[in-house]
């Protein structure tokens, strides 16, 4: 392929970019590569195998051909299900809230010179859809809740000995989020919003020794105002233009790889996500009034995995790893539209090459969730009840080195 090619691809990776149910713990989007998802995303910061190091530490550039192309994209298949009393008398359940969703990533990575490399990466960082049946029980809490976002991401690594690199990027993202809703004799409320926000991410890659790497990484919180509309089926009298403010969180990881021998590498990792700042849904008419305020009071969260590859040959190499999330979501304040709870993670996926140019990734992983309870007061009627969920994610991905 020429390049023109390339571009078109990116290109339409961009076009694509959508946000699932979201499958790190909160509304984080994890699935920034297929070459990690076998490993359960363990060691991503200290792993550097391709490109997508510049979303997860842009320091591993430095450990990169020449000029190199990523191209993923992830099928997730969230599943959550309702079993409670209370709310809307003659309510039903409200179904299987998840949907089958696309979610892709590309990345584009070039050493300027021996010891200086630049990149972009395209990518989805937070997302979240639920969705209810109109007529479920607890339709006055929630029916839609849906949110995308797509982040530019160009960076640059410095090497600046042959045992440490460390590197900068900046995030130009928007947010466009949709949020529906019984709201009595006035119909279905709708709200929905866009802003464009921005925020950096930073790294750094200590090459210990010829076997082992040290990776840390940061990535800032991103602040929006969204601006967009509040609409009521039964009552457009009441239309008309909202604000909400919104803090996605800062996050950092630090990472580990240790070839263990010719045929065998470890990863492990530990992340850590400032979910703290998400305190409220608040939900203002342009003139000030209240439309709608959602206490949430989420808590600081940790992410840890372990994963190990096997390279059986100079085609093929094998993937397992596990992970533990934990949800940021207290109990007291879990709400129908984020039914978070801890998740394990159980992963496999392997790369096979199609030649010095040509790498194929794929993986797979299944998320054990943690029954979710639910005790919803305000506003009133009150529901109770609690959540079965799951996750099904499989990923592919075409690396191309020039």
């Amino acid at each position: 392929m020429q390049e023109k090619e390339y571009a078109r691809l990116v290109a339409a990776a961009v076009s694509l970019i959508a946000a699932g149910s979201a499958n790190a713990a909160g509304f984080a989007l994890i699935e920034q590569n297929a070459s990690g998802l076998g490993n359960a995303y363990a060691g991503q910061a200290a792993s550097a195998q391709d490109a997508s190091t510049i979303f997860f530490n842009p320091a591993g550039m430095t450990l990169l051909p020449e000029k190199q192309l990523v191209v993923a994209g992830h099928l997730i298949k969230p599943s959550a299900e309702f079993t409670g009393t209370g709310g809307i008398p003659g309510g039903n359940q409200g179904g299987d809230i998840g949907d089958l969703a696309l979610v892709p990533n590309a990345y584009f990575a070039y050493k300027l010179t021996p010891d200086i490399s630049l990149g972009v990466g395209l990518n989805s960082p937070f997302g979240l859809k639920t969705e209810y049946d109109s007529g479920w029980l607890g339709r006055h809490l929630a029916i839609l809740s849906d949110l995308r976002t797509v982040n530019v991401n160009p960076s640059i690594a410095w090497k600046a000995s042959e045992q440490f690199s460390i590197g900068v990027g900046l995030s130009i993202q928007r947010a466009d989020a949709e949020l529906s809703s019984l709201a009595g004799a006035a119909g279905i409320a709708t709200v929905k919003g866009d802003d464009y926000g921005w925020g950096f991410n930073l790294g750094a890659l200590w090459q210990i020794s010829n076997q082992t790497r040290i990776g840390a990484s940061y990535r800032s919180e991103v602040d929006y105002t969204l601006e967009g509309t509040v609409s009521f089926s039964l009552a457009p009298a009441g239309n008309g233009p909202v604000t909400a403010d919104a803090t996605l969180p800062d996050s950092a990881s630090l990472s580990l790889f240790h070839k263990h021998n010719s045929n065998i590498d470890i990863l492990a990792d530990i992340t850590w996500t400032g979910w703290s700042d998400f305190d409220e849904l608040r939900i203002l008419r342009t003139s000030g009034a209240l439309v709608s305020l959602t206490p949430e009071n989420w808590d600081d969260s940790y992410r840890y995995s372990l994963g190990a590859n096997y390279h059986m040959n100079d085609k093929l190499t094998l993937r397992v790893g596990i992970a533990f999330d934990e949800t940021p979501v207290p109990d007291a304040f879990r709400t129908p539209r984020i039914p978070d709870e801890d998740r394990t993670w159980i992963a496999i996926g392997g790369q096979y090459r199609l030649s010095k140019q040509g790498a194929i990734d794929f993986g797979y992983a299944h998320l054990f969730v943690r029954d979710a309870s639910l005790t919803s007061t305000a506003p009133a009627p009150a529901v109770t009840g609690e959540y079965e969920s799951s996750v099904d994610i499989l990923s592919i991905q075409y690396t191309h080195t020039f």
